[in-house]
């Protein structure tokens, strides 16, 4: 890949930053990352597991500490509740309670049901290469990237 090309992805990577800002507000005292959190629990449930911090930790490719805290936020908060594992009280399993759902449901279902239409000029293969390729990009810049002496 060309230097020049190498700056443009990054740029475009700036403007994916600042799209996330253009995001509607969210209630006071929810982060974006509670959003994002609720997604994941969700998608797994789906998918018939029990989530621990580790499912969240692994999906988000994020440590542990950090989501152990974001996680007693939103416990705190009503968004999730803990629940010991019947076989092994050292596991904890996380779900969501009806107001994560319900902020979830807010957030996901109406704001990006009305932005749907509006981005109808992206085909969802277009899509697909943008995420697999910022997925790539950032695979190599996490791995140490490049320095400069």
């Amino acid at each position: 890949m060309e230097p020049k090309t190498i700056k443009a992805l990054l740029d475009a990577c700036y403007l994916a930053k600042r799209c996330r800002d253009l995001l509607p507000a969210l209630p006071e005292g929810v982060a974006p990352a509670y959003i994002t959190y609720l997604d994941v629990i969700q998608t797994l449930q789906q998918q018939g597991r029990q989530i621990k911090i580790s499912d969240i930790s692994d999906a988000l490719n994020l440590p542990r500490p950090g989501v152990t805290r974001t996680v007693k936020e939103m416990e705190a908060k009503g968004y999730l509740y803990k629940s010991a594992s019947p076989r092994d009280g050292r596991i904890t399993y996380i779900s969501v309670t009806e107001a994560g759902k319900n902020l979830s449901r807010i957030y996901n279902e109406q704001y990006f049901a009305r932005l749907a239409p509006l981005l109808s000029g992206i085909s969802e293969e277009e899509a697909d290469c943008t995420i697999q390729t910022i997925q790539k990009f950032y695979r190599v810049m996490s791995e140490g990237g490049v320095s400069v002496e």
